[in-house]
């Protein structure tokens, strides 16, 4: 079972960004991608359609026979995980937007949170954002517009730039000196990040956190692959695979799936 792959899905290629951190600290392990961006954003859908799509995307991955799914969705963790782990009978790795270590190193007392409306509207969310924000104010941000911009591949575009200003502009305003990423595809925003807020702010995903935790679960399931040779890395989307295959820099075969 050791050498079957690991499952990963998003509701697009926002969680791309995820498999790049578990295939660095993971190298052996096959996977397989499932980009559901016919369906993206998941963010402003209701709590049963998110639920029914991660549970479409799930059913999927288990019948190629994976041996644990990575939800790379923040949207789809917070309102459909624990259907999932009562549903279907492997580990899952959810994501959530990494509040804890922005709450606890702050120095200016406020940190913001740029996400769907899906994960900031979630009860898992508001239990997490209440357990470490005690003293702290916390700017959420919807970030409207922003996933179909990179799934049309615009994520360094003058549109974005403009958009991720207007978003930004009340965090900067409150003096953040964090800002939590609480969507996969956002990472990819980093360029204009960094071009739009002050030096000072330090700007935090849980890409790292999410495979670091793959690969202790997949340890304790003993589950890790131990057989050294060149891994296989599928990726599948249910739209046009040129985005997708240029977020990826061409280095994987992308193919595409109706879904």
């Amino acid at each position: 079972m050791n050498t079957k792959a690991i499952g990963i899905f998003d509701s697009g290629i926002g969680g791309t960004s995820i498999f790049k951190e578990i295939h660095a600290l993971l190298p052996n392990e096959n996977s397989i991608y499932l980009a559901d961006s016919k369906h993206a954003p998941y963010g402003n859908k209701s709590k049963q359609e998110i639920i029914e799509l991660s549970k479409k995307n799930t059913e999927y991955l288990l019948s190629k026979n994976c041996k644990l799914i990575v939800v790379a969705c923040n949207t789809a963790t917070t309102n459909a995980i624990s259907y999932l782990r009562s549903t279907y009978d492997v580990p899952f790795i959810g994501i959530e937007p990494a509040i804890k270590p922005a709450a606890l190193n702050t120095k200016t007392k406020a940190i913001g949170i740029l996400a769907t409306k899906g994960t900031l509207s979630s009860d898992l969310f508001h239990k997490t954002t209440d357990l470490y924000s005690n003293g702290i104010k916390v700017i959420e941000q919807i970030g409207e517009g922003i996933v179909p911009l990179i799934e049309d591949g615009k994520a360094t575009s003058k549109e974005m730039k403009a958009l991720l200003d207007l978003h930004l502009q009340p965090m900067i305003d409150a003096n953040i000196d964090y800002l939590v990423l609480g969507c996969t595809h956002y990472p990819y925003l980093m360029p204009l990040l960094l071009e739009l807020l002050p030096k000072h702010v330090k700007i935090i995903d849980s890409g790292l956190a999410v495979a670091i935790q793959t690969k202790s679960i997949l340890d304790q399931y003993q589950l890790l692959n131990s057989i050294s040779k060149t891994p296989e890395n599928r990726f599948y989307t249910n739209t046009n695979t040129v985005v997708l295959n240029d977020i990826l820099d061409g280095n994987f075969k992308v193919e595409y799936l109706d879904f």
